[in-house]
């Protein structure tokens, strides 16, 4: 191996520690203090640099902020799919509530990053198209049970009120063309619910309320998928 092709390895290995360093960073302030008061100044002081060298890396928080949303989607998209993968050859309804109960347990592990990327919004910041593709992953695995739902029997989601069918038509050709307007409305619906629930945990609204929380979330995900037509 010549001494340049070294030199470059050595600078890509100490690229990746250092972004991984201010990305770790970054985390522990978004903990501290949430993401709206995320400051690259802040993180360089914290490991020692000059500003100007993080820059090289992240030429401004909203690339450092747009790299941390993509890594807790990814997190969060591996656990859903870890688990999905583990009951893949099981009925839809129970693939559906594994896929859940992995949401449900990411967020209650990674509550910040759960903040990060389905609490409120951060001000002055609005996601690139580069964050579609991992915020999609939870998502294109409940389609895909309602899909093989239909397979064995069309799922009996609720009818569409006239005033919606236009809408709902628009909805599916973007979201899932296969499937009917009924479903994919459905879907988006059930995934709106799903976040809630697990939000309302994350968050303490559950406090005083659900004490015997995992039984509950069981039976509310049973309850979307039915709401979808799966089961």
């Amino acid at each position: 191996m010549s001494s340049t092709s070294t030199s470059q390895g050595a600078r890509a290995r100490a690229r990746i520690e250092i972004t991984a360093a201010i990305k770790e960073e970054a985390s522990r302030q978004l903990a501290a203090e949430g993401a709206a008061k995320l400051s690259l100044r802040g993180v360089a002081r914290r490991l020692g640099m000059v500003s100007s060298a993080l820059y090289r890396y992240f030429p401004s928080r909203d690339d450092l902020l747009t790299a941390l949303i993509i890594d807790a989607y990814d997190s969060l998209g591996e656990s859903a799919e870890a688990a999905h993968s583990a009951v893949a050859d099981t009925e839809p309804v129970r693939r559906w509530v594994a896929v859940c109960e992995a949401v449900r347990g990411w967020a209650l592990a990674h509550p910040h990053e759960y903040a990060l990327i389905y609490g409120t919004p951060v001000p002055g910041y609005n996601a690139p198209q580069t964050t579609l593709p991992a915020a999609s992953r939870v998502g294109l695995l409940l389609i895909g049970i309602a899909r093989d739902a239909g397979r064995a029997a069309p799922p009996a989601a609720p009818p569409l009120p006239a005033e919606l069918r236009a809408e709902a038509e628009r909805l599916t050709a973007d979201v899932a063309p296969d499937l009917s307007p009924e479903t994919a409305t459905a879907l988006v619906a059930a995934w709106a619910q799903l976040y809630g629930l697990v939000g309302f945990e994350v968050f303490g609204q559950f406090n005083r309320m659900v004490e015997d929380r995992e039984p509950f979330f069981r039976h509310a995900a049973t309850g979307l998928a039915r709401g979808v037509g799966i089961g």
